[in-house]
């Protein structure tokens, strides 16, 4: 059960960090907020689980859950949410003469 919970945990953590970044980076300040509630949730118990680990399959739930994690919150974000913003840079007059553009 302990194995499960550690994988949870750091699934959900590691989930939350990358959504935060997501909807920081597209200012959603609501969902920031409220995403900032499953992050301490996560952390809470990774605080106090993770400690109590021991054994090979302890070690390789907490380091499956995060990469598990990252790409699962990538996925919902764009599945769910916004597209992300492709940065295209504005041309001023001044680069001309740079040889920009």
């Amino acid at each position: 059960m302990q194995v499960l919970i550690i994988f949870a945990a750091t699934f959900g953590v590691v989930f939350a960090l990358g959504f935060q970044s997501q909807v920081v980076n597209h200012g959603n300040y609501k969902l920031a907020f409220l995403n900032s509630f499953l992050i301490s949730l996560a952390q809470l118990a990774i605080l106090k689980y993770v400690p109590q680990a021991h054994g090979f399959y302890d070690y390789a739930a907490y380091m499956t859950g995060g990469p598990l994690g990252i790409i699962t919150s990538m996925w919902v974000h764009r599945k769910y949410f916004r597209k992300a913003v492709v940065f295209t840079p504005v041309q001023h007059h001044d680069d001309a003469h740079l040889g920009i553009g």
